[in-house]
């Protein structure tokens, strides 16, 4: 019974809590982003990096909807 209660313990905080500390702290990395991205698109002179990611999802988006067209 020991060594079966030493392993649940050794798997609930080696994998239960550590991949919920991996997923805050990708959370927190993804939310921090974002609030970054939201700020920037608020700015009344964008950043060059700020246009150049907006250009290219124009480029995307039109890309996708000839590809949508294409196949219709």
């Amino acid at each position: 019974m020991g060594a079966f209660y030493n392993i649940m313990l050794g798997y609930f905080f080696g994998f239960a809590l550590g991949v919920g500390c991996a997923l805050a702290v990708f959370y927190a990395i993804y939310s921090g982003g974002y609030r970054k991205a939201v700020e920037h698109s608020l700015l009344p002179q964008k950043p060059k990096r700020y246009l150049q990611e907006m250009a290219a999802a124009v480029r995307r988006a039109e890309k996708e909807d000839k590809q949508k067209a294409k196949n219709s």
